[in-house]
Order: C-alpha cells, then structure tokens, then sequence
C-alpha cells in the first residue's frame, strides 16, 4: 500500500482543519494518479478525482484503518474510469498467449549484449518516463489495470482480488502477463518502432514478425517463464525456487531475461504522475470544509453508496 493512504488515514483522525486539507490533498494526488494510469486522459482524471472525492467525503469520516481505505477507494475510482474511459489509440484487439509473449533468439541476443555492456543501459530516465506510460497504455486493460493496482499503487494481491472482484489466483496469472507484455511494449517503444503516429495495429499484430523468426525455448526455459512473477515475488516453494535458480544461473538467456523483466518492473514502480492541476486548490479547501461540516453529523446517518 502506498504510504500517502496511511498517512492521509492518520491525518484525518487528528480532525483538525490543516490535517484534513493535507489528508485530502494525498487522497486527491491518489486518485489522479491513478486514473491517469489506468486511463490515460487528463481530462477524466480530474473529472475522476472531482467526483470520486465530492460523492465520497462522508464515507471517509466513518474509515479508520488504512486498508480499508486503500480498497474502498480504489474500488470507487475504478468504477467511475471503467464508465467514463475512453479507449487508447493503440488500445489491443489481443492477449497474447504466454508463448507469443517469450523472447525469440534476435530479442535474447540484444539482452545478451545488453547485459554484457552494463547495467546502465536497462535504467530508465526521467524524461522517458512518459514512454513507459504509453506502454502501459497499450497492453490490454484487464491485465493494464492489475499491473498498476499491484506494482504502481502498492496493493497486495489480497487486496487487488478485492478491489476487482476476482480470485487471487487470477490476480496472479494477469499480473505476470501484464508485466510480460509492458516490457515488451517499453523495448519496443525504446527500439523506435512502431512509433505513436504510425496507423493503428492489433497487440498480436505488432508481434507477429518477431515470433515467427524465434525458434521454440527448451520446455525448461517455458516453464520458468511461466512462473517469473511467481519467483521475484517470493511466491514459490523453497524446492521449486532452488530448482529455478539452478537453471537461471546456468541459463545466460534466462538470465537476461530475468534482468530485463525486474528492470521492467522497477520502471513501473518509479512511476508518479502527480497531480497539478489548478483545480486541485480549490478542491481542496471545499472538501476540508464539507468534510468538517460531516463530522457533526449524527453517526447514524447514511454513507454515500459506492459509485
């Protein structure tokens, strides 16, 4: 969970006029945020953070633990962007399988001379990140809206299962597509190729040349892929993360491949698109005074529904 929720949720016990002001101006920076990741338009995320946080500022008062409110929160704005989002211009007509999404021997050869060059040319610099955020964009929103819950707001997977009605074990499977298919995206965005002004095409599509020049990995390099998530998280069992590791350290692909997938990860983590819009002051200080107003209200009285 990202520390601005647990703090926005201490802030609002103090219930004092300056304390709620900075606890709402972290719960407005959230919400911004995370609609322009998951959606991508400006403009609905202001229109997002505008309403989510009107509609909801007594449902805030009666929140006291900082889970709660990180799902509860996420849960409404998710709702709200699903309804008002429009569709990105290189939105994907496909997922692509686990296979389609492995590296053929041309992509494993550059990681290979990557690796070899240094580590520095996996990282990721500061005016680049608006690339990653079209790559992001570009995977499909299923898997799109569980890479930024879980690597980019810092849910649990517990928490991403709650938040979008679904089993964890699923949570798991889109999480690792998502992360397969946004590296992909950012190195071929990296790469220069197919750049933003070029005519719109399927996810499959773009990858069709690729995969066809690949031939098939070794069914041990399959099997570790389809568990990459599983093994940087920590989520495999001490027998089968010792058997992984021996294959990765005598793997040089697998371990290229590993580097790169970790960068890519990293890179969505580090991502922060803050919210500066002008209407936040002035959001900012009508919320404060609702939300003092609803703190003398009976406790009786009912929260508003969930968007």
């Amino acid at each position: 969970m990202r520390p601005e929720l647990i703090q926005a949720t201490e802030l609002l016990r103090r219930k004092t006029p300056e304390a709620i002001e900075q606890a709402i101006g972290l719960l407005q920076n959230t919400v911004y945020s995370f609609s322009m990741k998951v959606c991508g338009h400006p403009e609905d995320a202001e229109d997002t953070m505008q309403e989510v946080l009107t509609r909801s500022i007594g449902h805030l008062a009666g929140i006291q633990d900082p889970q709660a409110l990180a799902v509860w929160l996420y849960t409404v704005t998710r709702n709200r962007c699903w309804r008002m989002r429009r569709k990105p211009a290189h939105a994907p007509a496909n997922m692509l399988s686990l296979d389609e999404l492995m590296p053929d021997d041309e992509e494993l050869g550059r990681l290979l001379q990557d690796a070899a060059e240094g580590p520095e040319g996996n990282l990721l610099a500061a005016e680049q990140h608006h690339l990653l955020h079209q790559a992001i964009l570009r995977i499909p929103a299923t898997l799109r809206i569980v890479l930024v819950l879980h690597d980019m707001e810092e849910l649990t997977t517990e928490q991403v299962a709650q938040v979008l009605e679904l089993q964890q074990g699923t949570v798991r499977i889109r999480l690792h597509r998502a992360r397969l298919s946004v590296r992909k995206e950012m190195n071929q965005l990296l790469s220069g190729a197919p750049e933003a002004s070029s005519p719109p095409q399927s996810f499959a599509k773009r990858y069709k040349v690729s995969r066809s020049r690949g031939a098939r990995r070794p069914d041990e390099c399959r099997d570790l892929f389809a568990n990459l998530s599983e093994y940087l998280d920590g989520r495999v069992e001490p027998l089968t993360c010792d058997q992984m590791r021996g294959h990765i350290e005598a793997c040089p692909s697998c371990v290229a491949f590993l580097r790169d997938l970790r960068a890519a990860i990293d890179r969505c983590r580090s991502l922060a698109i803050p919210c500066n819009s002008a209407l936040a002051p002035r959001l900012r200080v009508i919320l404060t005074r609702e939300y003092l107003r609803m703190l003398v209200i009976p406790a009786g009285k009912k929260a508003p529904a969930v968007l």
